[in-house]
């Protein structure tokens, strides 16, 4: 899908304690093309493009305190309306509804169990424009311990339906919307999940081979945070950059 309907992923970007070597990481990793914006005023935020799409974004940490971090944007027609449901369904507004020269607008959010979220209005800039292709994302997928919560709060914010099942690994929701998917939801429950760990959504972008991009992303400083392992849709792996960014790679089955 070149532009993402309003409620689906559109973009993904990433907020990093070193823009220079998450550059390196990423371009190796994924073989993606780094555009640096010569407009000061956003800090080098650099767009990754693959084959002349752009697919998705990074820059620097703004904030003491601000965890280096993948973050999830959902297409949304109206950013402010939306501010207006996630503080109904029991949402927080975490950056107000604001415009991004002219390329669009967007705002961030938490929802009631604490996972950060973001939506973009596109303007100029309509999100990424290649997806389900390697090196691109592929899945958005909510790690929480509110299953019950998540599902009342992205219904009333996004309209999203859930579609709850068990596999292999546990139980599972997919939401979707018009009757297709778009995001997932996995529990955080159980002993092997630390008890520290916050609720947060993960990025999945797809690869041709997920054993062959473990081995690249540890040969360029990265980790292995949950080994590859197959499933009823392919294989996947967790990886943290070396900053420490969560992010997933998911080979098709």
């Amino acid at each position: 899908m070149a532009h993402p309907e309003a409620g689906f992923p559109t973009w993904v970007d990433l907020g990093t304690s070193d823009l220079t070597a998450a550059t390196a990481f990423y371009t190796g990793l994924f073989g993606w093309t780094a555009n640096v914006s010569p407009d000061e005023q956003y800090g080098g935020y650099t767009i990754f493009t693959l084959d002349g799409a752009p697919v998705a974004g990074a820059g620097p940490l703004f904030a003491a305190g601000q965890p280096v971090t993948w973050s999830s944007y959902f297409a949304d027609p109206d950013a402010d309306a939306t501010a207006d449901r996630v503080e109904a369904a029991g949402g927080k507004v975490l950056v107000a509804p604001f415009d991004v020269g002219d390329q669009g607008r967007m705002a961030a959010f938490l929802d009631p169990a604490g996972a950060p979220f973001s939506v973009w209005q596109a303007g100029t800039m309509p999100g990424a424009e290649l997806f389900d292709a390697p090196g691109a994302l592929t899945w958005t997928e909510l790690l929480t311990r509110d299953v019950d919560g998540s599902v009342a709060f992205y219904g009333a914010v996004f309209g999203w339906e859930p579609e709850h099942s068990v596999m292999s690994y546990g139980p599972y929701t997919v939401w979707r919307l018009g009757g297709r998917p778009v995001a997932a939801m996995k529990p955080m429950l159980g002993p092997d999940w630390p008890t520290d760990l916050p609720a947060h959504w993960l990025s999945y972008f797809q690869v041709a081979d997920c054993d062959a991009a473990v081995a690249t992303a540890t040969g360029l400083g990265g980790s292995v945070a949950t080994p590859a392992t197959d499933f009823e849709f392919g294989r996947f792996a967790g990886l943290r950059d070396p900053q420490g960014s969560l992010f997933a790679v998911l080979q098709g089955g």
